[in-house]
């Protein structure tokens, strides 16, 4: 097991973290939460190097992809960098990149009922106007559960405020900072119920951002 408290808040570096092998010949994983080996609830940053391919597997509950550069494909299509992908649970895939690819995952994660299959090209959805300077990109929302992107323009303060069911973010471009530390560029964060905090950014900043998704308890 790894990071499976979630009273606990977790921040990692992925930039200098190690990548490990996984069962698939030039697949290799970023592990930042998981319950156990290849089965369960796991977060991932996950690499293909070019012309790698994972064997056919099934999404009891669920598979949660942003694709963080190179191109993802799978036998439904050819997803690039940007591309926001929700395979619902009982689904299953063979996925593989041609060209390789660098991909944020998350798996076992949903909602039982939470049946959408959702493709969001963020390169060309549209940005929404939020509070202050933000710009939000709604892209998915189930009951509690919020996804989205948000842009932070130089020099944005944000209020604070608490999560109700938590929040996690990865930090796409910029570096996104609070009163607790400075998150460049690759960081995870994960932030328990109730917890709150006073964001802000020197730089334009980019972060995947998710809400009210973790345990109350």
């Amino acid at each position: 097991m790894l990071n499976m408290d979630f009273s606990q808040r977790v921040v990692i570096r992925t930039a200098e973290q190690p990548w490990v092998a996984s069962p698939a010949a030039g697949v290799e994983r970023k592990p930042l939460a998981r319950e156990e080996a290849e089965r369960g609830h796991a977060t991932s940053v996950v690499r293909y190097l070019p012309g790698s391919a994972f064997a056919r597997h099934e999404h009891p509950l669920g598979e949660e992809i942003l694709v963080l550069d190179g191109v993802f494909s799978d036998e439904t299509g050819h997803y690039p960098a940007g591309t926001y992908l929700r395979n619902p649970p009982g689904s299953g895939h063979a996925p593989f990149s041609k060209q390789g690819c660098t991909l944020l995952v998350k798996l076992h994660q949903f909602d039982q009922r939470d049946t959408a299959t959702v493709r969001v090209d963020t390169n060309t959805a549209e940005w929404l106007p939020g509070i202050g300077g933000l710009q939000v990109m709604p892209l998915h929302e189930f009951e509690h559960e919020h996804v989205a992107l948000v842009k932070w323009p130089a020099n944005e303060v944000f209020q604070p405020h608490r999560h109700f069911g938590g929040e996690e973010i990865f930090v796409l471009s910029g570096e996104f900072c609070d009163e607790h530390g400075r998150y460049p560029e690759g960081t995870w964060l994960r932030s328990p119920h109730l917890s709150q905090h006073h964001p802000f950014v020197d730089q334009e900043t980019v972060i995947w951002v998710k809400t009210g998704h973790l345990p109350l308890a």
